[in-house]
């Protein structure tokens, strides 16, 4: 991992480690002395460590001092050991006092070796702790016997404690999830963090597997830079990564900005994570017993042996370029992990693939990704070894890049290996299946490139696809998928699919049905890989019916226009207004047709916490029918009958839903973090029925409802809308009309919208 230029700290916790050994062997050695006088022993000489040798007691460092990373807001841990001196709670508070009035934190214990030994063998954060322990002063017999003790111990019951050690790591990791990923990483805490790699040494320390090696140690030390330069940041002893501190601690560090800085901070997640797993497969396979003998043939010069994959005997990468995609994609279709010494010898000794590829090469890719989510790790273990970025060399510029914002689980890498798994269980609906599978792969590649990634990605993929021996129909088959691989998922959630022109625009991107289906399986796999505030049912079904749509219009029959009101609507719509139906996430609403009835039926579902999806109205002479698709903004909805009575007083005129939504308003906390100013944007040529309006700001209770006021403020009536909240952003399109029914076509009303609607957003 290169570090570059960034500064480390590890000299200057050095040195407050040993500031802070000097002062507490001053601490100790007073204690000890006045100890004695008291006693009517004869006075220790202040300044020399034998005159304690003697004295039955000895102060250990355990934790941070104890491994001499101790940063700037760490406590310290330490432990005084004794032979059974009765004095010793005097000598302990003579020691402890000092410490506390110094403002810094301590934990402190008292053990004879007898009682280290016992609670050692109860508390894993003990014994973790008394195994990399260091003697600062006193008896150094009674810290080498408690060290020995307990070591002894660790190692004669390693299957149970390293069972004890396995559980605990993983209930980090599902409680602080994993640091590699994060938006607001725990450093020590979440899988890949410092915590991590102490648990590795502890399994060295029971002679089971080896320790972290050079690459891991580096990122370690990253990651105790990283956590040296938030405490300066913070002044206190914090271990979590927040938004609002990752620019500055970036700054201390000598970091461009906080995107270099989570990047690397990436990196170092996940060399720790790799290492962790193939510390616990090599406990795993030594504490199970000897693995069955023999070897399974895979592949061609590929074999399984002893639960891993590995080459067949007298097989070298020297003369076979294909030799290690064949055996990553041996592993994934076997679900089985490529052996460390296989991956390394493959990473050594392989030569570069010709180019173009030939066909062997571009099946091995295929058959890797087609393996699903046993691809995930296999990808992860050549990106390890640096084995990607010489197959595809534009992989290095998404390599760990992050993605910093909370709609994205990975960073760009990552999230592109777990499209390509996802998209693995569309491959029976395509026809191209390895078209999917490698459009899945780099449909994210331009994210490497400033601009729009989606136009940058369809430059770098067609020289992708070429090297990778593509026929050049195939290449602009997959150079469409990348450029539009976000059009279904925009189209359906920002677009009115009832106006034509919505259908015609985005049949005429799409081409033909083969580019249509690609796209229609990208989405679902591309938004599920994304995290769940990017894909949910309400999108699943929006884009299901804008495919069904645009494939009617490829094959030249468009299917019927669907009638303006479904039967149900059309019965609540005879009773003539003010009928009310909620029934789960549907809110139906009826009411004589007046502008405002859309944002003030919103407002009124805002003040009882349901956060907008979509909204669509349609009318039946002079009745209007609003369908909202709704979901608890949390906890359980509310109850409907509720619901439903305040929805009939707000378009009766009788309940003043702004005073309700200002109360709910100034009860909310204000964003932790600076959030970018709102935008409003009149999309040209996206409709000749309406003007499609386009809204981006941060999301808050009662926003559709303040938008839609603006526009009644203009004159305008709302005639659709489609509302998408991702993490905290809300993009909201509305279709507006003015009195007449008709598009707004002059250019000083088309600014005065906009201000308006910037207005309210304020």
């Amino acid at each position: 991992m290169m570090r570059g230029e960034a500064r480390s700290f590890a000299a200057a916790r050095k040195e407050r480690a040993a500031d802070i050994d000097r002062w507490l062997t001053d601490l100790f050695r007073t204690a000890i002395s006045q100890r004695n006088g008291k006693s009517g022993l004869p006075e220790i000489e202040r300044g020399g460590e034998r005159a304690t040798a003697g004295s039955g007691v000895a102060l250990v460092a355990v934790g941070s001092l104890g491994r001499g990373e101790l940063a700037p807001g760490s406590d310290l841990d330490l432990v005084l050991l004794h032979n059974g001196r009765d004095d010793v709670a005097q000598i302990a508070d003579r020691i402890w006092y000092p410490i506390w009035d110094s403002g810094i934190g301590l934990d402190h214990s008292v053990r004879t070796v007898d009682e280290a030994a016992k609670v050692a063998r109860e508390d894993l954060k003990a014994v973790l702790g008394l195994i990399q322990a260091r003697h600062i002063s006193g008896d150094p017999e009674l810290t080498r016997a408690a060290r020995e003790a307990v070591l002894v111990e660790w190692r004669a019951d390693s299957r149970r404690r390293l069972g004890e050690l396995r559980e605990a790591a993983d209930n980090r990791a599902d409680t602080s999830g994993e640091l590699a990923f994060l938006l607001e990483p725990d450093l020590k805490d979440a899988r890949g963090g410092i915590r991590d790699v102490q648990a590795m040494q502890a399994v060295a320390a029971a002679w089971v597997a080896s320790a972290p090696g050079p690459r891991v140690r580096e990122a370690y030390e990253l990651l105790l830079d990283i956590r040296h330069g938030l405490h300066l940041v913070t002044a206190r002893g914090t271990d979590r990564l927040v938004l609002q501190e990752q620019d500055a601690v970036a700054g201390t560090l000598g970091l461009l900005d906080a995107e270099a800085l989570m990047r690397r901070l990436a990196e170092a997640g996940r060399t720790i994570g790799h290492a962790f797993d193939a510390t616990w497969r090599t406990v795993d396979r030594l504490l199970s017993g000897p693995a069955p003998r023999g070897r399974r043939p895979l592949a061609d010069g590929v074999v399984e042996h002893g639960g891993e994959v590995v080459l067949a005997r007298g097989i070298s990468p020297r003369n076979d370029p294909v030799l290690v995609l064949r055996a990553a994609a041996a592993a994934a279709e076997a679900g089985l992990p490529l052996a460390p010494a296989t991956v390394s010898m493959l990473a050594a000794q392989s030569p570069p693939l010709p180019v173009p590829w030939p066909d062997e090469a571009r099946d091995a890719l295929v058959g890797l990704l087609g393996a699903g989510r046993a691809a995930v790790p296999v990808w992860e273990e050549l990106d390890q070894a640096g084995v990607l970025v010489r197959l595809i060399p534009d992989w290095e510029r998404v390599r760990h890049r992050p993605q910093r914002n909370p709609v994205h689980t990975y960073t760009v890498d990552r999230h592109l290996i777990e499209t390509a798994a996802g998209a693995a269980a569309f491959t029976r609906e395509v026809s191209r299946p390895d078209l999917l599978l490698i459009g899945a792969l780099l449909h994210d590649i331009g994210k490497g490139w400033p601009g729009d990634h989606s136009t940058t990605g369809e430059v770098v993929v067609r020289d992708i696809a070429t090297r990778m021996g593509l026929p050049p129909a195939d290449v602009q088959v997959l150079a469409t998928v990348v450029r539009h691989h976000l059009l279904l998922p925009e189209t359906a959630t920002r677009r009115d699919l009832d106006d034509p022109m919505t259908i015609s625009r985005v049949a005429d991107a799409v081409g033909s049905r083969e580019v249509l289906e690609l796209l229609a399986a990208l989405a679902v796999a591309d938004g599920q890989a994304t995290g769940p505030a990017a894909w949910n049912t309400w999108k699943a079904s929006l884009v299901s019916d804008l495919v069904r749509r645009v494939r009617s219009a490829l094959s030249g029959t468009p299917p019927a226009r669907a009638p303006s009101l479904s039967p149900e609507q059309a019965s609540l719509a005879r009773h003539g207004g003010g009928a009310i139906r909620v029934n789960g996430g549907a809110v139906t609403v009826v009411a004589p047709d007046r502008p405002g009835l859309l944002w003030r039926a919103a407002g009124v579902l805002a003040a009882h916490r349901m956060v907008v999806r979509s909204a669509s109205a349609a009318s039946a002479g002079s009745t209007a029918v609003i369908e909202f698709a709704v979901v608890p903004e949390y906890g359980s909805p509310p109850d409907p009958a509720t619901l439903e009575a305040d929805l009939r007083l707000v378009l009766a005129g009788r309940l003043d839903i702004e005073q309700r939504l200002a109360r709910r308003t100034r009860s909310l906390r204000p964003p932790r973090v600076p959030v970018a100013p709102p935008r409003v944007t009149l999309v040209d040529d996206a409709s000749s029925t309406a003007t499609v309006v386009e809204v981006r700001a941060h999301d808050r209770p009662g926003l559709l409802w303040k938008i839609g006021r603006a526009f009644g403020d203009c004159g305008l009536d709302v005639r659709a809308a489609r509302v998408e909240t991702l993490g905290a952003e809300a993009v909201d399109v509305f279709y507006v009309v003015d009195r007449a029914g008709r598009p707004i076509l002059d250019e000083q009303q088309r600014l005065q919208v906009r201000e308006q609607v910037l207005i309210a957003l304020r």
